[in-house]
Protein backbone atom coordinates (compact mmCIF):
# COMPACT_ATOMS: atom_id res chain seq x y z
CA UNK A 1 0.00 0.00 0.00
CA UNK A 2 1.06 3.53 -0.47
CA UNK A 3 2.11 6.09 2.25
CA UNK A 4 -1.16 8.14 1.37
CA UNK A 5 -3.11 4.93 1.44
CA UNK A 6 -1.93 4.00 4.98
CA UNK A 7 -2.80 7.99 5.92
CA UNK A 8 -6.45 7.39 5.00
CA UNK A 9 -7.12 4.50 6.57
CA UNK A 10 -5.95 5.89 9.93
CA UNK A 11 -8.16 8.76 9.20
CA UNK A 12 -10.57 7.07 8.63
CA UNK A 13 -10.03 5.34 11.85
CA UNK A 14 -9.87 8.72 13.59
CA UNK A 15 -12.92 9.28 12.25
CA UNK A 16 -15.20 6.54 12.97
CA UNK A 17 -14.02 6.56 16.36
CA UNK A 18 -14.95 10.34 16.47
CA UNK A 19 -18.18 9.29 15.85
CA UNK A 20 -18.29 6.49 18.22
CA UNK A 21 -17.77 8.58 21.18
CA UNK A 22 -14.32 7.83 21.84
CA UNK A 23 -12.01 9.80 24.23
CA UNK A 24 -10.32 12.39 22.07
CA UNK A 25 -6.75 11.34 22.95
CA UNK A 26 -7.06 8.45 21.46
CA UNK A 27 -8.65 10.22 18.25
CA UNK A 28 -6.22 12.13 18.14
CA UNK A 29 -3.63 9.04 17.95
CA UNK A 30 -4.75 8.26 14.97
CA UNK A 31 -4.92 11.79 13.12
CA UNK A 32 -1.14 12.47 14.17
CA UNK A 33 -0.47 9.24 13.13
CA UNK A 34 -1.86 9.74 9.76
CA UNK A 35 -0.35 12.74 9.52
CA UNK A 36 3.24 11.34 9.78
CA UNK A 37 3.04 9.08 7.40
CA UNK A 38 0.71 11.16 4.07
CA UNK A 39 4.03 13.31 5.03
CA UNK A 40 6.92 11.02 5.21
CA UNK A 41 9.92 11.43 2.31
CA UNK A 42 9.97 7.59 1.99
CA UNK A 43 8.07 4.21 1.69
CA UNK A 44 6.38 2.69 4.65
CA UNK A 45 6.64 -0.74 3.13
CA UNK A 46 10.66 0.11 2.94
CA UNK A 47 10.43 0.95 6.45
CA UNK A 48 8.34 -2.41 7.19
CA UNK A 49 11.04 -4.35 5.46
CA UNK A 50 14.02 -3.01 7.32
CA UNK A 51 11.90 -4.01 10.80
CA UNK A 52 8.61 -3.06 12.61
CA UNK A 53 10.27 -1.10 15.15
CA UNK A 54 11.26 1.13 12.48
CA UNK A 55 7.55 2.01 12.38
CA UNK A 56 7.87 3.21 16.18
CA UNK A 57 10.62 5.88 15.57
CA UNK A 58 8.31 8.01 13.06
CA UNK A 59 6.89 10.91 15.52
CA UNK A 60 2.97 10.33 16.22
CA UNK A 61 3.14 6.33 15.36
CA UNK A 62 3.27 4.27 18.79
CA UNK A 63 3.25 0.32 19.28
CA UNK A 64 -0.20 -0.36 18.81
CA UNK A 65 -0.69 2.04 15.51
CA UNK A 66 2.59 0.54 14.01
CA UNK A 67 1.16 -2.77 14.67
CA UNK A 68 -1.49 -1.98 12.39
CA UNK A 69 0.40 -0.42 9.67
CA UNK A 70 2.27 -3.17 9.42
CA UNK A 71 -0.97 -5.43 9.23
CA UNK A 72 -1.80 -3.32 6.28
CA UNK A 73 1.15 -3.21 4.62
CA UNK A 74 1.46 -7.03 4.76
CA UNK A 75 -1.72 -8.32 3.93
CA UNK A 76 -3.71 -5.01 2.33
CA UNK A 77 -6.03 -4.84 4.92
CA UNK A 78 -7.07 -4.43 8.67
CA UNK A 79 -9.46 -6.33 10.89
CA UNK A 80 -9.20 -3.70 13.67
CA UNK A 81 -10.94 -1.23 10.78
CA UNK A 82 -13.27 -4.25 9.64
CA UNK A 83 -14.48 -4.51 13.31
CA UNK A 84 -15.06 -0.73 13.42
CA UNK A 85 -17.57 -0.45 9.93
CA UNK A 86 -19.41 -3.56 11.92
CA UNK A 87 -20.22 -0.73 14.41
CA UNK A 88 -20.24 2.43 12.34
CA UNK A 89 -20.75 2.16 8.83
CA UNK A 90 -17.91 3.80 6.41
CA UNK A 91 -21.01 6.04 5.51
CA UNK A 92 -20.50 8.20 8.36
CA UNK A 93 -17.59 9.29 7.48
CA UNK A 94 -19.26 11.25 4.28
CA UNK A 95 -21.73 12.59 6.80
CA UNK A 96 -19.27 13.79 9.08
CA UNK A 97 -17.29 16.53 6.19
CA UNK A 98 -20.94 17.38 6.09
CA UNK A 99 -20.93 21.08 7.59
CA UNK A 100 -23.08 21.46 10.39
CA UNK A 101 -22.49 17.79 10.74
CA UNK A 102 -20.11 17.10 14.08
CA UNK A 103 -19.01 13.56 15.23
CA UNK A 104 -22.21 14.23 17.95
CA UNK A 105 -24.85 15.00 14.96
CA UNK A 106 -23.48 12.28 13.13
CA UNK A 107 -24.04 9.72 15.75
CA UNK A 108 -27.16 11.02 16.45
CA UNK A 109 -28.81 11.02 12.63
CA UNK A 110 -27.11 7.21 12.92
CA UNK A 111 -28.62 5.89 15.63
CA UNK A 112 -32.16 7.82 15.66
CA UNK A 113 -32.70 8.07 11.70
CA UNK A 114 -31.03 5.11 10.88
CA UNK A 115 -28.77 7.53 8.45
CA UNK A 116 -25.86 5.55 6.88
CA UNK A 117 -24.31 7.52 4.05
CA UNK A 118 -24.90 10.94 2.51
CA UNK A 119 -28.08 9.84 0.41
CA UNK A 120 -29.40 8.97 3.45
CA UNK A 121 -28.82 12.47 5.53
CA UNK A 122 -29.80 14.42 2.64
CA UNK A 123 -33.07 12.25 1.95
CA UNK A 124 -33.82 12.58 5.76
CA UNK A 125 -32.96 16.50 5.52
CA UNK A 126 -35.14 17.06 2.53
CA UNK A 127 -38.28 15.28 4.40
CA UNK A 128 -38.36 17.35 7.57
CA UNK A 129 -36.35 14.70 9.66
CA UNK A 130 -33.60 17.13 10.82
CA UNK A 131 -35.34 19.41 12.57
CA UNK A 132 -37.22 16.98 14.84
CA UNK A 133 -33.62 16.21 16.58
CA UNK A 134 -32.23 17.55 19.70
CA UNK A 135 -29.89 20.65 18.43
CA UNK A 136 -31.17 20.91 15.19
CA UNK A 137 -33.53 22.99 13.12
CA UNK A 138 -34.66 24.21 10.12
CA UNK A 139 -31.45 26.28 9.51
CA UNK A 140 -29.50 23.43 10.01
CA UNK A 141 -31.08 21.10 7.75
CA UNK A 142 -30.62 24.47 4.92
CA UNK A 143 -27.27 24.11 5.42
CA UNK A 144 -26.83 20.12 5.63
CA UNK A 145 -28.57 20.56 1.97
CA UNK A 146 -26.09 22.98 0.87
CA UNK A 147 -23.15 21.50 2.03
CA UNK A 148 -24.41 18.11 0.56
CA UNK A 149 -24.02 20.00 -2.64
CA UNK A 150 -20.87 21.43 -2.11
CA UNK A 151 -19.12 18.04 -1.47
CA UNK A 152 -21.17 16.47 -4.78
CA UNK A 153 -19.53 19.29 -6.67
CA UNK A 154 -16.09 18.28 -5.80
CA UNK A 155 -15.92 14.65 -6.10
CA UNK A 156 -13.96 13.46 -8.66
CA UNK A 157 -11.23 15.90 -8.05
CA UNK A 158 -7.76 14.79 -6.32
CA UNK A 159 -5.28 17.26 -4.27
CA UNK A 160 -2.68 18.04 -5.62
CA UNK A 161 0.12 16.39 -3.39
CA UNK A 162 -1.76 12.90 -3.36
CA UNK A 163 -1.75 13.12 -7.02
CA UNK A 164 1.58 14.44 -7.10
CA UNK A 165 2.74 11.48 -4.97
CA UNK A 166 1.16 9.34 -7.22
CA UNK A 167 2.89 10.72 -10.59
CA UNK A 168 6.70 10.45 -9.25
CA UNK A 169 5.75 6.63 -8.47
CA UNK A 170 4.37 6.20 -11.62
CA UNK A 171 6.71 7.83 -13.52
CA UNK A 172 10.05 6.19 -11.90
CA UNK A 173 7.40 2.85 -12.32
CA UNK A 174 7.80 3.29 -16.18
CA UNK A 175 10.84 4.58 -16.73
CA UNK A 176 12.10 0.72 -14.93
CA UNK A 177 10.67 -1.24 -18.54
CA UNK A 178 13.12 -1.08 -21.14
CA UNK A 179 13.15 0.55 -24.05
CA UNK A 180 11.34 4.12 -22.41
CA UNK A 181 12.99 7.33 -23.26
CA UNK A 182 12.13 10.52 -21.67
CA UNK A 183 8.74 10.15 -18.69
CA UNK A 184 6.57 13.01 -17.96
CA UNK A 185 3.40 13.87 -16.11
CA UNK A 186 1.57 16.66 -17.84
CA UNK A 187 -2.26 18.45 -17.69
CA UNK A 188 -3.07 19.98 -14.96
CA UNK A 189 -0.70 18.21 -12.31
CA UNK A 190 1.91 19.81 -14.32
CA UNK A 191 0.46 23.13 -14.36
CA UNK A 192 0.21 22.57 -10.42
CA UNK A 193 -3.70 23.22 -10.07
CA UNK A 194 -4.62 22.96 -6.84
CA UNK A 195 -7.10 19.84 -7.37
CA UNK A 196 -6.52 17.58 -10.39
CA UNK A 197 -9.61 15.30 -12.39
CA UNK A 198 -7.20 12.73 -13.69
CA UNK A 199 -3.34 12.26 -14.72
CA UNK A 200 -1.77 12.31 -18.31
CA UNK A 201 1.86 10.65 -18.81
CA UNK A 202 3.92 10.83 -21.83
CA UNK A 203 6.32 8.39 -22.38
CA UNK A 204 8.77 8.22 -25.64
CA UNK A 205 9.10 4.65 -26.14
CA UNK A 206 10.39 2.24 -29.24
CA UNK A 207 7.65 -0.21 -28.24
CA UNK A 208 4.23 0.52 -26.93
CA UNK A 209 3.09 -2.80 -26.08
CA UNK A 210 5.41 -4.15 -23.52
CA UNK A 211 4.90 -0.04 -21.40
CA UNK A 212 1.75 -0.71 -21.25
CA UNK A 213 1.97 -4.39 -19.92
CA UNK A 214 3.81 -3.19 -17.52
CA UNK A 215 1.62 -0.23 -16.29
CA UNK A 216 -1.60 -2.45 -16.38
CA UNK A 217 0.37 -4.73 -13.72
CA UNK A 218 1.14 -1.79 -11.81
CA UNK A 219 -0.60 -2.73 -7.93
CA UNK A 220 -1.77 0.77 -7.74
CA UNK A 221 -4.34 -0.10 -11.06
CA UNK A 222 -7.55 -1.34 -9.65
CA UNK A 223 -9.45 -1.31 -13.13
CA UNK A 224 -8.43 -1.04 -17.12
CA UNK A 225 -10.91 1.24 -19.56
CA UNK A 226 -8.88 0.79 -22.32
CA UNK A 227 -5.68 -0.49 -23.36
CA UNK A 228 -3.79 0.04 -26.67
CA UNK A 229 -0.08 0.54 -27.93
CA UNK A 230 -0.30 4.01 -27.70
CA UNK A 231 -2.91 5.04 -24.77
CA UNK A 232 -4.15 3.07 -21.91
CA UNK A 233 -6.41 4.25 -19.49
CA UNK A 234 -7.16 2.96 -15.93
CA UNK A 235 -8.71 3.42 -12.51
CA UNK A 236 -6.09 3.51 -9.49
CA UNK A 237 -7.08 2.33 -5.88
CA UNK A 238 -7.94 5.63 -4.99
CA UNK A 239 -10.27 6.69 -7.59
CA UNK A 240 -7.71 8.33 -9.89
CA UNK A 241 -7.96 8.14 -13.46
CA UNK A 242 -4.76 7.97 -15.31
CA UNK A 243 -4.01 7.77 -19.18
CA UNK A 244 -0.65 6.90 -20.30
CA UNK A 245 0.61 7.96 -24.36
CA UNK A 246 3.31 6.79 -26.23
CA UNK A 247 4.58 9.49 -28.58
CA UNK A 248 7.42 9.73 -30.66
CA UNK A 249 10.65 11.09 -29.24
CA UNK A 250 10.78 13.55 -32.44
CA UNK A 251 7.44 15.19 -31.19
CA UNK A 252 7.46 14.64 -27.25
CA UNK A 253 8.67 18.29 -26.68
CA UNK A 254 5.28 19.46 -28.85
CA UNK A 255 3.08 16.56 -27.04
CA UNK A 256 4.58 17.59 -23.58
CA UNK A 257 3.44 21.42 -24.53
CA UNK A 258 0.06 20.16 -25.74
CA UNK A 259 -0.94 17.81 -23.28
CA UNK A 260 0.29 20.44 -20.39
CA UNK A 261 -2.04 22.90 -21.53
CA UNK A 262 -4.31 24.83 -20.37
CA UNK A 263 -6.37 24.80 -23.10
CA UNK A 264 -6.80 29.03 -23.44
CA UNK A 265 -3.21 28.80 -23.39
CA UNK A 266 -2.49 26.74 -25.99
CA UNK A 267 -5.06 28.58 -28.60
CA UNK A 268 -3.47 31.72 -27.60
CA UNK A 269 -0.15 30.43 -28.27
CA UNK A 270 -1.61 28.72 -31.65
CA UNK A 271 -3.13 32.10 -33.22
CA UNK A 272 0.46 33.18 -32.54
CA UNK A 273 2.06 31.03 -34.55
CA UNK A 274 -0.54 31.45 -37.47
CA UNK A 275 -0.17 34.80 -37.73
CA UNK A 276 3.96 34.15 -37.87
CA UNK A 277 2.85 31.07 -41.24
CA UNK A 278 3.27 28.61 -38.19
CA UNK A 279 0.93 25.48 -37.11
CA UNK A 280 1.55 24.18 -33.90
CA UNK A 281 0.00 20.48 -33.11
CA UNK A 282 0.37 18.13 -30.49
CA UNK A 283 3.21 16.23 -33.30
CA UNK A 284 5.89 19.41 -33.71
CA UNK A 285 5.91 22.99 -35.49
CA UNK A 286 5.58 22.94 -38.99
CA UNK A 287 5.63 25.70 -42.06
CA UNK A 288 1.73 26.34 -42.90
CA UNK A 289 3.10 26.39 -46.50
CA UNK A 290 5.10 23.15 -47.44
CA UNK A 291 4.11 21.15 -43.90
CA UNK A 292 8.17 21.18 -42.97
CA UNK A 293 8.65 20.60 -39.37
CA UNK A 294 10.26 22.96 -37.81
CA UNK A 295 9.81 22.18 -33.78
CA UNK A 296 8.56 19.31 -31.18
CA UNK A 297 11.47 17.31 -29.17
CA UNK A 298 11.98 19.89 -26.30
CA UNK A 299 9.37 22.27 -25.21
CA UNK A 300 12.18 25.45 -25.22
CA UNK A 301 12.10 24.40 -29.18
CA UNK A 302 8.00 24.75 -29.74
CA UNK A 303 7.88 28.21 -28.13
CA UNK A 304 11.40 29.57 -29.60
CA UNK A 305 9.62 28.61 -33.00
CA UNK A 306 7.15 31.87 -32.13
CA UNK A 307 9.62 33.89 -30.72
CA UNK A 308 9.71 33.30 -27.08
CA UNK A 309 10.98 32.02 -24.54
CA UNK A 310 10.01 28.94 -22.49
CA UNK A 311 6.84 29.59 -20.23
CA UNK A 312 6.86 27.60 -16.96
CA UNK A 313 3.81 24.97 -16.93
CA UNK A 314 2.42 26.52 -13.86
CA UNK A 315 1.69 30.10 -15.90
CA UNK A 316 0.04 28.93 -18.52
CA UNK A 317 -3.44 29.68 -18.48
CA UNK A 318 -3.65 32.53 -20.67
CA UNK A 319 -3.57 35.39 -17.89
CA UNK A 320 -0.54 37.61 -19.74
CA UNK A 321 1.93 35.13 -19.60
CA UNK A 322 2.41 35.41 -23.40
CA UNK A 323 2.49 39.20 -23.29
CA UNK A 324 5.07 38.84 -20.56
CA UNK A 325 7.48 36.24 -22.11
CA UNK A 326 7.22 38.60 -25.29
CA UNK A 327 8.51 41.75 -23.25
CA UNK A 328 11.06 38.90 -21.08
CA UNK A 329 8.84 40.07 -17.99
CA UNK A 330 7.99 36.55 -16.74
CA UNK A 331 8.56 36.34 -12.95
CA UNK A 332 11.46 34.66 -11.35
CA UNK A 333 10.95 31.76 -10.39
CA UNK A 334 10.36 31.42 -6.09
CA UNK A 335 13.20 28.31 -5.18
CA UNK A 336 12.55 26.60 -1.79
CA UNK A 337 16.65 28.13 -1.15
CA UNK A 338 14.71 31.82 -1.01
CA UNK A 339 12.36 30.87 2.36
CA UNK A 340 14.31 31.63 5.44
CA UNK A 341 12.09 30.40 8.04
CA UNK A 342 8.50 29.24 8.41
CA UNK A 343 6.02 31.42 10.51
CA UNK A 344 3.16 28.87 11.48
CA UNK A 345 3.99 26.06 13.52
CA UNK A 346 2.15 23.87 16.11
CA UNK A 347 3.86 21.37 19.07
CA UNK A 348 2.51 19.29 21.71
CA UNK A 349 1.63 22.67 23.70
CA UNK A 350 -1.76 22.40 21.48
CA UNK A 351 -1.99 19.65 18.69
CA UNK A 352 1.50 19.23 17.54
CA UNK A 353 2.82 15.82 17.97
CA UNK A 354 6.22 17.32 18.56
CA UNK A 355 8.19 19.37 21.27
CA UNK A 356 9.20 22.70 20.99
CA UNK A 357 12.95 21.60 20.86
CA UNK A 358 11.91 18.71 18.19
CA UNK A 359 10.43 21.41 15.87
CA UNK A 360 13.23 23.61 16.23
CA UNK A 361 16.12 20.84 15.09
CA UNK A 362 13.92 20.00 11.91
CA UNK A 363 13.85 24.00 11.13
CA UNK A 364 17.68 24.15 11.64
CA UNK A 365 17.75 20.83 9.44
CA UNK A 366 16.29 22.71 6.82
CA UNK A 367 18.48 25.60 7.33
CA UNK A 368 16.10 27.89 8.15
CA UNK A 369 17.26 31.11 10.52
CA UNK A 370 13.86 31.23 12.01
CA UNK A 371 10.90 29.63 13.29
CA UNK A 372 7.41 30.79 15.00
CA UNK A 373 6.27 28.64 17.66
CA UNK A 374 2.40 29.29 16.93
CA UNK A 375 -0.08 27.20 19.14
CA UNK A 376 -3.84 27.46 18.87
CA UNK A 377 -5.28 29.62 21.19
CA UNK A 378 -8.08 29.00 23.82
CA UNK A 379 -11.18 29.13 21.67
CA UNK A 380 -10.14 26.13 19.80
CA UNK A 381 -10.67 23.47 22.54
CA UNK A 382 -10.78 20.50 20.18
CA UNK A 383 -6.97 21.27 19.46
CA UNK A 384 -6.28 21.77 23.10
CA UNK A 385 -6.16 25.85 22.97
CA UNK A 386 -3.59 27.68 25.54
CA UNK A 387 -5.74 30.02 27.80
CA UNK A 388 -3.42 32.98 28.58
CA UNK A 389 -1.94 31.34 31.68
CA UNK A 390 -1.07 28.20 29.75
CA UNK A 391 0.44 30.55 26.89
CA UNK A 392 2.59 32.29 29.34
CA UNK A 393 4.38 29.12 30.14
CA UNK A 394 4.64 27.89 26.97
CA UNK A 395 6.34 31.44 25.60
CA UNK A 396 8.57 30.84 28.83
CA UNK A 397 9.33 27.05 27.40
CA UNK A 398 10.40 28.90 24.03
CA UNK A 399 12.91 31.63 25.81
CA UNK A 400 14.23 28.34 27.17
CA UNK A 401 15.26 27.04 24.04
CA UNK A 402 16.22 29.90 22.72
CA UNK A 403 18.40 30.07 25.39
CA UNK A 404 19.71 26.69 25.19
CA UNK A 405 20.51 27.26 21.62
CA UNK A 406 22.34 30.41 22.60
CA UNK A 407 24.74 28.53 24.80
CA UNK A 408 25.19 26.18 22.00
CA UNK A 409 26.35 29.33 19.81
CA UNK A 410 23.27 28.68 17.23
CA UNK A 411 22.03 32.07 15.47
CA UNK A 412 18.70 30.30 14.79
CA UNK A 413 15.37 31.74 16.52
CA UNK A 414 12.49 30.62 17.84
CA UNK A 415 10.05 33.36 17.88
CA UNK A 416 7.27 33.37 20.59
CA UNK A 417 3.74 33.39 18.72
CA UNK A 418 0.33 32.21 18.85
CA UNK A 419 -2.69 31.30 16.11
CA UNK A 420 -4.99 33.42 17.80
CA UNK A 421 -8.93 32.80 17.15
CA UNK A 422 -10.80 35.42 15.02
CA UNK A 423 -14.18 35.78 16.99
CA UNK A 424 -17.66 35.69 15.51
CA UNK A 425 -17.80 39.27 16.67
CA UNK A 426 -14.36 40.05 15.03
CA UNK A 427 -12.47 40.01 18.57
CA UNK A 428 -9.74 37.83 19.18
CA UNK A 429 -9.14 35.36 20.95
CA UNK A 430 -6.69 36.90 23.44
CA UNK A 431 -6.60 39.82 25.06
CA UNK A 432 -3.93 42.94 23.91
CA UNK A 433 -1.68 43.11 26.86
CA UNK A 434 -1.06 38.82 25.59
CA UNK A 435 -0.70 39.83 21.68
CA UNK A 436 1.70 42.66 22.61
CA UNK A 437 3.98 40.30 24.64
CA UNK A 438 4.50 37.91 20.89
CA UNK A 439 6.63 38.42 18.69
CA UNK A 440 4.02 36.95 15.80
CA UNK A 441 0.51 37.13 16.12
CA UNK A 442 -1.09 34.62 13.61
CA UNK A 443 -5.01 35.44 13.48
CA UNK A 444 -7.30 32.64 11.91
CA UNK A 445 -11.36 31.34 11.80
CA UNK A 446 -11.78 28.50 13.01
CA UNK A 447 -15.70 28.44 13.63
CA UNK A 448 -18.97 29.91 12.17
CA UNK A 449 -17.95 29.37 8.67
CA UNK A 450 -21.48 29.84 7.13
CA UNK A 451 -22.19 33.68 8.15
CA UNK A 452 -23.28 35.81 5.03
CA UNK A 453 -20.58 37.24 3.01
CA UNK A 454 -20.73 40.77 4.26
CA UNK A 455 -20.51 39.39 7.85
CA UNK A 456 -17.84 37.57 7.37
CA UNK A 457 -15.75 40.48 6.22
CA UNK A 458 -16.20 42.63 8.38
CA UNK A 459 -15.89 40.46 10.86
CA UNK A 460 -12.46 39.60 9.62
CA UNK A 461 -11.34 43.81 9.06
CA UNK A 462 -12.31 44.02 12.35
CA UNK A 463 -9.78 41.80 13.52
CA UNK A 464 -7.09 43.13 11.60
CA UNK A 465 -7.72 46.25 12.21
CA UNK A 466 -6.99 46.34 15.95
CA UNK A 467 -3.38 46.74 15.11
CA UNK A 468 -2.07 43.00 16.86
CA UNK A 469 -2.29 40.75 14.23
CA UNK A 470 1.34 40.00 11.75
CA UNK A 471 -0.51 37.07 9.72
CA UNK A 472 -3.83 36.11 8.16
CA UNK A 473 -3.79 32.66 8.15
CA UNK A 474 -5.56 29.96 5.51
CA UNK A 475 -7.70 33.54 4.83
CA UNK A 476 -10.61 31.44 2.86
CA UNK A 477 -10.66 28.43 4.97
CA UNK A 478 -11.13 26.22 2.52
CA UNK A 479 -10.43 22.40 2.45
CA UNK A 480 -9.59 20.79 -0.83
CA UNK A 481 -12.07 18.52 -1.95
CA UNK A 482 -13.97 18.77 1.24
CA UNK A 483 -15.05 22.27 2.19
CA UNK A 484 -15.14 25.56 -0.45
CA UNK A 485 -13.99 28.44 0.72
CA UNK A 486 -16.32 30.75 3.29
CA UNK A 487 -18.22 33.73 1.82
CA UNK A 488 -16.20 37.13 2.00
CA UNK A 489 -15.15 39.67 -0.44
CA UNK A 490 -11.10 39.50 -0.91
CA UNK A 491 -10.43 42.92 -2.69
CA UNK A 492 -11.58 43.91 0.50
CA UNK A 493 -9.55 41.82 3.03
CA UNK A 494 -6.37 42.35 0.77
CA UNK A 495 -7.50 46.05 0.95
CA UNK A 496 -7.49 45.90 4.31
CA UNK A 497 -4.52 44.02 4.83
CA UNK A 498 -2.42 46.86 3.02
CA UNK A 499 -4.12 49.26 5.24
CA UNK A 500 -3.06 47.89 8.84
CA UNK A 501 0.51 46.00 7.48
CA UNK A 502 -0.51 42.83 7.94
CA UNK A 503 0.73 39.98 5.59
CA UNK A 504 -1.77 37.01 3.84
CA UNK A 505 -0.70 33.22 3.72
CA UNK A 506 -0.43 31.25 1.50
CA UNK A 507 -0.80 27.84 3.89
CA UNK A 508 0.77 25.18 1.74
CA UNK A 509 -0.89 22.18 4.53
CA UNK A 510 -1.62 19.78 1.29
CA UNK A 511 -5.27 19.81 2.58
CA UNK A 512 -5.50 23.98 1.78
CA UNK A 513 -3.33 25.47 -0.16
CA UNK A 514 -5.25 28.76 0.58
CA UNK A 515 -4.35 31.28 -0.73
CA UNK A 516 -5.68 30.05 -4.30
CA UNK A 517 -3.16 31.32 -6.94
CA UNK A 518 -6.36 33.89 -8.18
CA UNK A 519 -5.76 35.33 -4.36
CA UNK A 520 -2.22 35.16 -4.57
CA UNK A 521 -2.03 37.29 -8.10
CA UNK A 522 -4.53 40.00 -5.85
CA UNK A 523 -1.84 40.01 -3.03
CA UNK A 524 1.06 40.87 -5.61
CA UNK A 525 -1.30 43.42 -7.52
CA UNK A 526 -1.86 45.30 -4.10
CA UNK A 527 1.72 45.22 -2.57
CA UNK A 528 0.29 43.08 0.32
CA UNK A 529 3.30 40.58 1.24
CA UNK A 530 2.35 36.96 0.98
CA UNK A 531 3.86 34.67 4.21
CA UNK A 532 4.47 31.08 3.10
CA UNK A 533 4.18 28.50 6.20
CA UNK A 534 3.19 25.46 6.75
CA UNK A 535 0.88 24.60 9.45
CA UNK A 536 3.20 22.22 10.44
CA UNK A 537 2.13 20.27 13.16
CA UNK A 538 4.88 17.38 13.32
CA UNK A 539 8.57 18.03 12.29
CA UNK A 540 7.98 16.06 8.64
CA UNK A 541 5.54 18.75 7.72
CA UNK A 542 7.91 21.07 7.69
CA UNK A 543 8.84 19.83 4.41
CA UNK A 544 5.59 21.03 2.81
CA UNK A 545 7.03 24.18 2.14
CA UNK A 546 8.42 22.76 -1.25
CA UNK A 547 4.72 22.15 -2.13
CA UNK A 548 3.92 25.64 -1.06
CA UNK A 549 6.98 27.43 -3.16
CA UNK A 550 6.20 25.85 -6.17
CA UNK A 551 2.22 26.32 -5.49
CA UNK A 552 3.30 30.04 -5.18
CA UNK A 553 4.46 30.09 -8.49
CA UNK A 554 1.28 30.12 -10.25
CA UNK A 555 0.11 33.24 -8.58
CA UNK A 556 3.33 34.55 -10.04
CA UNK A 557 4.75 35.37 -6.55
CA UNK A 558 8.72 36.05 -6.68
CA UNK A 559 10.87 36.31 -3.81
CA UNK A 560 10.50 40.13 -3.00
CA UNK A 561 6.99 39.41 -2.24
CA UNK A 562 7.33 36.60 0.29
CA UNK A 563 7.41 37.76 4.34
CA UNK A 564 9.39 35.13 4.99
CA UNK A 565 12.42 35.40 2.40
CA UNK A 566 13.75 37.99 4.28
CA UNK A 567 16.55 37.95 6.89
CA UNK A 568 15.54 37.61 10.57
CA UNK A 569 16.77 41.49 11.16
CA UNK A 570 14.38 42.47 8.25
CA UNK A 571 11.29 39.99 9.43
CA UNK A 572 11.65 41.65 13.19
CA UNK A 573 11.72 44.98 11.38
CA UNK A 574 7.79 44.30 10.12
CA UNK A 575 7.21 42.10 12.95
CA UNK A 576 7.59 45.60 15.22
CA UNK A 577 5.90 47.88 12.93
Amino acid sequence: MENAEIAAVLADIADLLEIKGENAFRVRSYRNAALAIDSLPVKVSTIVAAGARRLEEIPGVGRGIAEKIVELVTTGGLAYLDALEREIPRGLIEVLRVQGMGPKKTALVFRELGVRGLDDLEAAARAGKLRALAGMGEKTEQKVLRSIAQLRRMSGRHRLAVVMAVASELVAYLRGCEGVGRVEAAGSLRRLRDTVGDLDVLVSARHGEPLMERFVAWEAVREVLAKGATRTSVILRNGLQVDVRVVDDGSFGAALQYFTGSKAHNVALRERAVRMGLKISEYGVFDAGDGRRIAGADEAGVYGAVGLPWIPPELRENLGEIEAAEKGELPAPLEVGDIAGDLHCHTTASDGSATIEEMAGAAMDLGYEYLAVTDHSQAVSIAHGLDEKRLARHMEAVDDVNAALSRRGSSFKLLKGAEVDIRADGSLDYGPAALKGLDCVVAAVHSAFNMPGREMTARIVRALSTGLVHILAHPTGRLLTMREPYDLDMEEITASCRKYDVALELNCSPERLDLSDTHLRLARSRGVPVVISTDAHAPQHLSNITLGVRYARRGWIEKKHVLNSRNLKQLMKFLRR
